[in-house]
């Protein structure tokens, strides 16, 4: 029982002390917070001082750059206002200046005007006065006339009327016989010079492609390295110059000439298929029946490798594609045809260059021309297998092979066997006669040139007057001296274009020939 009261009185104890702890410790908190806020108060304060103490002193060095920042843009605005004063007071000088040049220039004109009006008044009266005298003597003149008038029609027996057509009809007449003339003139004048200009493209084409042809033979000459090879050709009884003629179907001619041996054949490729067996047996040393048909053999294929060859090479210096392969080996053996001693295929191809660049110049079909040129005579590698002329066999052969019916017309025309179709014939036809009959082209063509050129001096000495005459450069230019005491300079210009028609009329030439006709003067003294 005393337990128990003595732990209710240490119970209610521990309460008033826990009272007593919270009322003490809450005066104690309070006293605290009361002097914490009283010093952040005080640290306010004195922060707002220091603040505000800033802000006076920054707004006194913002109000004193302003104020600076504002004098110097004043100061700039005045140099800127003087300087535009300064300059437009200058351009009002100029100005002044100007008006007043311009009222010396006004009242200088003012006075030239005055002048000229004043002068001109007194032309007025002038032209007045001379009007008049004019108007008189109109007058005077038109009496004149009438009076005239009436005399020459009682005269001739004419009105005026009638003399006015009779004046009319005879200048139709003159007109008309004026005009005959002039059309005759035009006519001539375009003849010669449509001569002229063809000539001019013949020789241009002419001019530009460099050809060399060589004559062609029918033997071929084979060296030996000595005279005792010659006897290894024969062989035993001569079987082996038998069993090579009999394999190659050329002539082997063994003389006396050194170190020499000539394989003779008129056909060009069973000749060079010869040559080509003969060389090749020569270097090997083996020379007998057996191997001489072994190498005929090897030759002829590369004869006929050859042959394709030099087809495609000729078919693209010409400028001429898709042709057929047959054709292509016809080309081919143009190289060892030959036509009066000229390559048939350089005058092929040299006819295809001349036709295209004639074609080129008259604005035609270049590579059709060129193509019909090149096939021109292909029938002449035909002749010494087949029945029939060379045009016969060329067209044969073009038609078919699917050639251009154009293309075959030019073959058959190009001799004129039948009608030109089209202007490509023509152009074929004329370069093929260029090309063999230009001075060293064929062998019989050197007559003809030296024909020419004797034609040529011929015409010119037939002229009074003349001297001597030279024709020179190949027969491109001749030249013409004359007697001075019988032609003066104005018959020189006549005698040149004389001389130059009646080459034109009388003569076959390619290109143009130059007529130069040369005077000279002598004087002559003596001293005594």
């Amino acid at each position: 029982m005393s337990q128990t009261i003595l732990t209710a009185a240490l119970g209610v104890f521990a309460l008033i002390a826990a009272g007593l702890s919270f009322v003490l410790g809450r005066k104690q908190g309070t006293s605290t917070e009361v002097a914490r806020q009283q010093a952040a108060r005080t640290t306010a304060e004195d922060e707002r001082r220091r603040l505000i103490g800033e802000g006076e002193r920054e707004a006194e060095s913002l109000r004193k750059a302003s104020v600076l920042s504002g004098k110097e843009e004043v100061m700039k605005q005045r140099e800127t206002w003087e300087l535009e004063a300064r300059k437009r007071r200058d351009e009002l000088v100029a100005e002044e200046r100007k008006l007043v040049e311009r009222e010396t220039g006004l009242e200088r004109r003012g006075e030239a005007v005055e002048t000229r009006d004043r002068e001109l008044g007194k032309r007025a009266s002038e032209m007045g006065r001379r009007e008049k005298q004019v108007s008189d003597r109109q007058i005077e003149l038109d009496q004149l006339l009438a009076s005239e008038r009436s005399r020459l029609e009682s005269l001739a027996g004419l009105t005026a009327a009638e003399a006015k057509q009779e004046l009319v009809r005879r200048l139709e007449e003159e007109a008309h016989a004026d005009a005959a003339n002039r059309l005759r003139e035009i006519r001539e004048s375009a003849r010669r010079n449509a001569d002229r200009e063809a000539k001019k493209i013949v020789a241009l084409a002419i001019q530009r492609i460099a050809a060399e042809h060589t004559a062609e033979t029918t033997v071929s000459a084979v060296s030996l390295p000595n005279d005792e090879m010659k006897g290894r050709i024969i062989g035993r009884e001569g079987r082996n110059i038998r069993a090579f003629e009999l394999a190659t179907g050329v002539d082997v001619i063994i003389d006396d000439t050194p170190d020499t041996v000539v394989v003779s054949c008129f056909d060009p490729v069973r000749r060079e298929v010869g040559r080509l067996a003969l060389e090749k047996l020569v270097a090997d040393g083996r020379i007998h029946p057996g191997r001489i048909e072994e190498v005929v053999a090897k030759s002829k294929k590369e004869v006929e490798i050859a042959i394709v060859e030099t087809g495609e090479t000729a078919a693209y210096e010409a400028g001429v594609v898709g042709l057929h392969p047959e054709i292509i080996k016809l080309i081919g053996r143009m190289k060892w045809r030959t036509s009066y001693g000229q390559n048939i295929l350089s005058h092929s191809v040299e006819v295809a260059w001349l036709a295209g660049i004639m074609a080129a110049e008259l604005g035609l079909d270049v590579v059709m021309t060129k193509r019909a040129a090149l096939l021109h005579d292909i029938g002449k590698v035909l002749t010494h297998e087949h029945e029939g002329t060379h045009v016969q066999l060329g067209v044969e052969v073009a038609t078919r092979y699917g050639e251009n019916p154009l293309v075959v017309n030019a073959i058959a025309a190009h001799h004129d066997d039948v009608p030109h179709e089209t202007e490509m014939s023509v152009l074929v036809q004329a370069a093929d006669a260029i090309s063999g009959s230009r001075p060293g082209a064929r062998r019989e063509a050197f007559e003809t040139y030296v024909k020419r050129l004797e034609g040529i001096e011929k015409i010119a000495s037939s002229y009074r007057g003349v001297e001597r005459v030279f024709a020179i450069q190949a027969g491109r230019e001749v030249r013409v001296i004359v007697t001075p005491d019988q032609i003066d300079d104005v018959r020189m210009q006549t005698l040149t274009e004389e001389i130059a028609r009646r080459i034109e009329a009388e003569l076959q030439y390619p290109g143009q020939i130059r007529v130069v006709a040369i005077r000279e003067t002598r004087t002559v003294d003596y001293a005594r």
